[in-house]
């Protein structure tokens, strides 16, 4: 494993396992993440590392914003995904957030088919969009407290973390 794929993999398991334990990912522990990114890339490529940081950074921010928005996706999972970005070629970033997506799919549609709730679900996403469509207001999808459908995103995170890790990608 490289120095990247080692750093990458140890942001992302602590990450995880901060929000098993608490439902939150430390904002010092992404603050930390940043430093250490962008610690790296200065380390690696000069000043030039700065601009790769930031640009490595950002790119989640911008593209998961619209999840944010409309409460899809946590923003301690976005704020990781801009950690992990930050060390990351701005190519990796982007095949690390699509294959979290599918990962958080298949664990998904896992807990839907074990649970058994897999049409209420679908009545739920299709009564939210014509609610969000008719009033033109954007409300929280999320449905708070231990619902079994709200996965904790960090983990398909790691799992995408560890294939990167790993040279997968």
């Amino acid at each position: 494993m490289t120095v990247q794929g080692s750093i990458i993999f140890i942001i992302a398991v602590v990450a995880a396992c901060m929000d098993l334990v608490s439902t939150k990912i430390a904002n010092k522990w992404i603050y930390l993440s940043w430093v250490v990114g962008l610690g790296y890339q200065i380390g690696c490529h000069g000043y030039r590392g700065i601009l790769l940081f930031l640009v490595g950074a950002v790119i989640p921010l911008l593209a998961l914003a619209i999840l944010f928005l409309f409460r899809m996706l946590g923003p301690g999972d976005i704020k990781l995904f801009s950690a992990l970005g930050g060390i990351m070629t701005t190519g990796a970033i982007w095949k690390c957030m699509a294959l979290s997506f599918l990962f958080g799919a298949a664990l998904s549609l896992g807990f839907l088919i074990i649970c058994g709730n897999i049409k209420s679900r679908l009545r739920y996403f299709t009564a939210y969009i014509s609610k969000t469509i008719q009033t033109g207001q954007i409300t929280s999808y999320y449905r708070p407290g231990n619902q079994p459908e709200n996965i904790h995103f960090s983990i398909p995170i790691l799992m995408s973390a560890m294939l990167f890790a790993g040279g997968f990608y």
